[in-house]
Order: C-alpha cells, then structure tokens, then sequence
C-alpha cells in the first residue's frame, strides 16, 4: 500500500480531503497538525455517500480552525502516488 504526504494550510484542509476522497482511490487519510500528532484518521474503505461524509467535513472545518499548518497523509490503495507536481492542484 503506497503511502503519500500533502502539506495544507488550514483554509485549504477541508477542499483538499473532499478533492482527495473524489479521487476514490484513497484507503485513509491521517489529518496531522504541524508537530506531527495525529489528529484524526478517516478510513474510506467504504464507499463513503455525501450525506455520510458531511460529519467528517464539519469536524474537519472545526480542526482547520486551530492552525495553520497540516499534513495529510493519503493510504492508496492501489499503490499510486501523486506526481510531486499535482499535490495541492485543482
């Protein structure tokens, strides 16, 4: 399983895991803050509907709220890896 970092700002946090979850090959995604803690995992081995995602997003917005700086770190699972150049492209 291939694994991936993207380095977000906080304004941009929630745009990028929708951007990410669209993507549909995303096992997981690690939101960590700018001292390495993880502060929330997302497991997308479902298929995840709207109305069942809006609940991660909403507590997501509150997360981007405390800082400026995050990781996010992206399981694939089907071991692709965005081009170090499409990180953060929309």
């Amino acid at each position: 399983m291939a694994t991936e970092e993207h380095k977000v700002t906080g304004e941009r946090l929630v745009d990028r895991v929708k951007e990410l979850v669209k993507e549909g090959n995303a096992r997981r995604i690690i939101v960590k803050n700018a001292e390495g803690h993880t502060l929330m995992e997302i497991p997308l081995t479902m298929g995840i509907a709207g109305a069942m995602f809006l609940p991660v997003l909403v507590a997501l917005g509150s997360i981007a709220a405390l800082a400026s700086h995050y990781t996010l770190i992206v399981e694939r699972k089907d071991g692709t890896v965005t081009p170090a150049g499409e990180i953060g492209k929309s």
